[in-house]
């Protein structure tokens, strides 16, 4: 396909290369600006929100009613792809992108001045609260339009998945700068880390916002969307007409997701807790460790998307489903020896098999939605996943140990997930290799083998 833009003559093949490289950059330094903030945020719920915004409450009621908090982030994520997916396939990725960047941005920014419990009681609880609900209305609409940015700019379709997993490397990019944040300041501000060292990172975020920005100002708009827009075939409302169109689709992308999501939270939010408070651990340990996971899927993200390009996208996905559902009794195994060495081997690899399923996925789910739904069917299955697995996650897991005290009950609740994740992503069609630059719902002339079709 050739890329254009409205009004303009088709892009050279340099210029088209320059711009695919743009898109790339602009999507992955973006997600991992919103993904420093989404992340920040559930790593100082572990440490330090349960004891300055709930501190009347016993210890793990007040843990409960952080990662309530917590939970609120998860909730709003389908309420921003609803809203963004709407105006993504409406008026373009580009638009949508700056304005989810600056509503996470912001919120996570305004983090950093919320008085505590001391200062205004209860309320200090409540605007938390708020400010969570915008930052995840803020991710939850980033997603699609990031990966959509990426892959509608891929100029093959045997590179695909390898091109989408770029702005997946997002997520273990803000992980890894969120935990490096938190850990300088653990340093530095010591036994202040309570009460303002914790503050700073988010404070430091408007810095990235802005680097975000310019970045994204920058870029064009994909050449599927600006062939969509030539052709007057945008939908007037294409969350409802893909509700019509896809319901399958987008539960079935929703349900493979919880072999992803659910571990990634119990392992890189939920382990803050469990390590400091039952096992003993020191903080900068478990900062640490996830660190040095988050380095790990730098490589292993980009690994399984280009994986996923060889093998089959649906195939490389249900091996990471199958591998995370069985590296929790592993992981628990490990992190209950109390041996510092163990408990760094266990928190680094259990990014692996979230990585065998993160770097497959973007693709896996975007390529599911014809191109004038796909912004809102991409992004409502993926963020739909952040009620039923992300977002109760760390709830879940803490209410398993308060009653069965063994980490095992939580490593079966990561079982069930993994099972779930196997039978809805052997449901999910497969595009890998295929077109994806006609709807899916044209009809095809004989002979015409360049229709994407999912593989059964």
């Amino acid at each position: 396909m050739t890329a254009t833009q409205p009004g303009a003559v088709p892009l050279s093949d340099e210029d088209a290369r320059r711009q695919l490289r743009r898109a790339v950059i602009a999507s992955t330094i973006g997600t991992t600006i919103e993904w420093y903030d989404f992340f920040l945020y559930s790593t100082v719920t572990g440490l330090v929100f349960a004891k300055l915004y709930f501190p009347q409450s016993d210890p793990l009621v007040g843990t409960l009613q952080a990662f309530l908090i917590y939970a609120v982030g998860f909730i709003a994520r389908p309420v921003g792809a609803a809203i963004f997916g709407h105006y993504g396939d409406r008026i373009g990725r580009k638009a949508t992108l700056i304005v989810t960047l600056l509503l996470m941005g912001l919120a996570t920014f305004a983090v950093a001045f919320v008085p505590t419990y001391a200062s205004i009681g209860i309320w200090g609880a409540v605007i938390l609260t708020v400010l969570r609900f915008i930052q995840g209305v803020g991710v939850g609409g980033e997603w699609g339009g990031s990966v959509l940015m990426s892959m509608e700019w891929a100029r093959t379709n045997a590179h695909r998945g390898f091109v989408a997993s770029w702005p997946q490397f997002g997520v273990p990019a803000g992980l890894f700068l969120a935990n490096l944040a938190v850990l300088a300041m653990s340093e530095i501000s010591g036994n202040a880390f309570l009460t303002w060292g914790w503050r700073v990172p988010f404070f430091l975020s408007i810095v990235l916002v802005a680097i975000g920005l310019y970045i994204r100002l920058n870029i064009l708009e994909t050449p599927i969307f600006a062939k969509l827009l030539a052709e007057r075939r945008i939908e007037k409302t294409p969350m409802l007409e893909v509700l019509r169109r896809q319901p399958k689709d987008i539960l079935l992308s929703a349900v493979a997701r919880m072999a992803e999501q659910a571990p990634f939270y119990i392992f890189t939010a939920f382990v803050f807790t469990y390590g400091v408070t039952t096992l003993g651990v020191s903080r900068n340990l478990l900062l640490t460790a996830v660190l040095a996971a988050s380095v790990l899927e730098f490589g292993t993200i980009p690994l399984f998307g280009h994986l996923s390009d060889v093998i089959g996208r649906r195939r490389m996905y249900m091996i990471g489903a199958a591998a995370a559902g069985v590296f929790g009794f592993l992981y628990f195994a490990m992190v209950d020896t109390r041996n510092p060495t163990w408990i760094f081997v266990a928190i680094v690899l259990s990014l692996v098999p979230h990585s065998m399923m993160y770097g497959p996925q973007a693709a896996l789910i975007a390529e599911s939605f014809t191109g004038r739904l796909r912004y809102s069917g991409a992004s409502l299955g993926y963020q739909l996943a952040s009620v039923i697995a992300g977002g109760p996650a760390p709830l879940i897991a803490t209410a398993l140990f308060a009653y069965y005290h063994s980490g095992y009950a939580i490593a079966s609740y990561v079982l069930a997930c993994g099972v779930l994740s196997l039978i809805a992503a052997s449901r999910l069609g497969d595009y890998t290799n295929k077109d994806i630059s006609r709807e899916y719902d044209e009809p095809r002339s004989s002979g015409d083998s360049g229709h994407a079709h999912p593989t059964a």
